[in-house]
């Protein structure tokens, strides 16, 4: 009977061990506000919120608090299926003051749509420094996390980051090598590139060429022009209709240029982070 009752509490407790990640995430109360192209959504309680996500849009339409589809938890720093979907789970770690996984699944039904959007989360559980290891990333659901920084600014931690569509944010630090992060960043505005129709490819690629070789050769000025001359030629084309530019809450369509603004956007803030403060 002694024998039975131990193996018995022995399995308990491994299976609440397993199982307090998923135990462990709390929702929190979300409220919504919308103002012109900007939605600020106040997250936790609202006499002593715990954050702020605000959100500005570039060319919204049915941009309503019910289109959004934001929803928000508290997360285990150690559950090993988050951990999973980071880039690296010992140099990409989320602040146990901070634990927050932001969702925003607009309702396919809800008709939102824009080019860009410019995510920001703030929060004064965190505090800013320069040289600040903090980032913002994002992920597909359930997917993995990338980083999608532009700004990290004070107030007392703002991270800042565009992109051309959604749908899971967390603020994590990023101890990994600065070169290391530029590469993967301009590998993804090549991947955004090879997107394009075959018609815009080649002007891009020769703008992506040229910031490889001022990245290489430490030219990092010329490189972050090179980043905004990326995105604005994307701004230029898709204002012609040459390049497809909305998201869609359909989701039937893919947002070229809006992926490649925000691509370019992010290794502009990296490549000035490795000039500023090295690797």
């Amino acid at each position: 009977m002694n024998v039975f009752r131990k193996f018995s509490t022995t399995v308990a407790t491994i299976l609440l061990a397993l199982s307090a990640p998923l135990a462990w995430a709390q929702s929190q109360p979300v409220q919504v506000s919308i103002s012109g192209n900007t939605a600020t959504a106040t997250i936790g309680e609202p006499l002593q919120p715990l954050a702020e996500v605000i959100l500005e849009f570039e060319n919204p339409g049915a941009l309503t608090a019910s289109s959004l589809g934001i929803s928000a938890n508290l997360v285990s720093v150690s559950d090993p299926a988050l951990l999973a979907r980071l880039p690296d789970a010992q140099l990409n770690q989320l602040a146990g003051a901070f634990p927050l996984l932001v969702t925003i699944e607009p309702p396919s039904t809800g008709g939102l749509k824009f080019r860009t959007v410019r995510v920001q989360i703030h929060t004064h559980a965190l505090v800013y420094s320069i040289g600040s290891s903090y980032r913002l990333f994002k992920a597909p659901l359930n997917g993995d996390f990338t980083d999608i920084t532009d700004e990290i600014a004070k107030g007392s931690m703002r991270a800042n980051g565009t992109t051309g569509g959604f749908s899971q944010f967390l603020v994590l630090t990023d101890l990994r090598d600065t070169r290391t992060v530029v590469a993967s960043k301009i590998q993804n505005v090549r991947a955004r590139v090879d997107a394009l129709p075959v018609a815009e490819r080649d002007a891009f690629e020769a703008l992506v060429s040229e910031l490889q070789a001022n990245v290489d050769s430490a030219q990092y000025d010329a490189a972050i022009a090179g980043a905004r001359q990326l995105a604005q030629r994307a701004r230029a084309r898709a204002d012609t209709g040459a390049i497809a530019d909305e998201w869609r809450a359909t989701r039937d369509v893919p947002n070229l240029a809006g992926d490649l603004i925000a691509a370019a956007s992010s290794l502009e803030f990296s490549i000035a982070y490795l000039r500023d403060f090295g690797q």
